[in-house]
């Protein structure tokens, strides 16, 4: 069985897509089989049996995805470019957010393992599957056209490709490019992206392209991602993205002019402010999902600000499920967002009109703006304490003076 692994049934797989210039092609082409013995393939296989085993009782669910996005959730190590996973119920939660419709062109220029694009095929093949798979041009979309990612690593490509094609997507625009250096034409290009840019990633300051300095010159990567997001979107485009705390209230003259530009010139529309734990066990940063729309001639008048407490998961390494969760919430206010404007700032969410936050200096974070109620506690007068700390002490003694008397001192 392994010989035949090895020799023939590989590298059939290498040159399974009939499109030579496929996603799926491209990165398996330097695929290498590392199965080292026969023992271990042959656990494999016996493994495999059982989940195929499964997939036959289960016909609703999609156990090969399930399987392979539980694979990739075991590549825990952030890689040198600060990459790490981005959980998926926060994934699911920016797609339900965003509701995609069946004629979007998405785009993650840092997509790593494509699960902001493998989220958003779901969400359209549950909510909108009748009018994408009856009609021809849609579904075509859908296969061919709908779906771009960019990233740096190999790897990451090869999963991502596979993971795609694994959840029925045929034939995604999955491309090896550094998404902020000048081989990035892309300009006015799509209506949605999804995004969780990488936050420390050591930057070749030579390669940036110039037209992002211009906008915002900085070697931080988050910033320049952001200023990405607003080339690479047509007019009326949208975008949810992952930025660290650092973006919202960073004070460097980058920070302040990225954040203008999105305030003046652009339609911000919501920040929710997630909690430090999210990303552990890869990464305690607190973090914020920026949602906002591409217009070129502004149209921020009230910013959506939501204190997310709790994802359904505790916050510590271990990440075990909890009750608490605050997601469900976010997704419903956010589709209800002309309930909010009578919300106090005491509350978990609440609107900011455009003035208060041009006069912060475009200060985005939500402690700026939030308000906490104290509540005053009473305390008794001083005279009161002190004879109570008397009445304790004369306790004290009588109880020492009987314990002496017990022990016959």
């Amino acid at each position: 069985m392994y010989a035949v692994m090895q020799e023939w049934v590989f590298p059939f797989i290498k040159t399974l897509h009939s499109d030579k210039n496929s996603a799926y092609s491209k990165y398996m082409d330097d695929a290498i089989f590392k199965l080292p013995t026969p023992l271990v393939l042959s656990k494999v296989v016996d493994s495999l049996d059982e989940i195929y085993k499964i997939m036959n009782e289960i016909q609703t669910a999609d156990v090969r995805g399930d399987v392979y996005e539980y694979l990739l959730s075991k590549i825990a190590q952030s890689g040198l470019n600060g990459q790490f996973r981005t959980p998926r119920h926060i994934i699911r939660m920016m797609v339900e957010m965003m509701d995609p419709s069946s004629d979007e062109v998405i785009c993650d220029p840092a997509c790593g393992t494509s699960g902001f694009l493998v989220a958003a095929g779901e969400y359209l093949k549950e909510n909108k599957k009748e009018e994408i798979f009856f009609d021809k041009q849609k579904k075509e979309h859908y296969m061919n056209h709908m779906f771009h990612g960019y990233d740096m690593d190999r790897t990451m490509l090869r999963i991502g490709a596979m993971n795609m094609m694994t959840h029925g997507i045929d034939n995604p625009f999955i491309e090896y490019r550094d998404s902020l250096s000048d081989q990035n034409p892309d300009k006015d290009k799509y209506t949605l992206v999804l995004a969780n840019p990488p936050f420390k990633g050591s930057l070749d300051a030579e390669s940036v392209s110039g037209d992002l300095l211009k906008v915002c010159k900085t070697k931080k990567t988050e910033l320049l991602f952001l200023t990405l997001f607003l080339r690479i979107l047509k007019i009326g485009g949208r975008c949810a993205c992952i930025v660290p705390d650092g973006v919202l209230f960073g004070s460097s003259k980058a920070h302040k002019s990225i954040r203008k530009e999105i305030v003046e010139n652009q339609r911000l529309e919501a920040v929710v402010s997630m909690p430090s734990g999210v990303f552990k066990p890869y990464a305690g940063v607190s973090t914020a999902i920026l949602i906002f729309t591409k217009t070129e001639h502004g149209g921020t008048d009230n910013v959506w600000f939501y204190d997310m407490t709790a994802d359904g998961f505790s916050l510590d390494d271990k990440r075990t499920p909890i009750a608490d969760n605050d997601i469900p919430d976010i997704i419903e206010r956010f589709k209800h967002l002309d309930q909010e404007a009578d919300r106090k700032r005491t509350e978990k969410s609440f609107m900011v009109p455009k003035e208060d936050i041009v006069n912060n200096d475009y200060d985005l974070s939500i402690n700026k703006y939030k308000e906490v109620e104290y509540i005053p506690v009473e305390y008794p007068p001083t005279s009161e304490i002190m004879a109570n700390i008397h009445e304790l002490e004369m306790e004290i003694g009588k109880n020492l003076a009987e314990l002496e008397e017990l022990l016959g001192l």
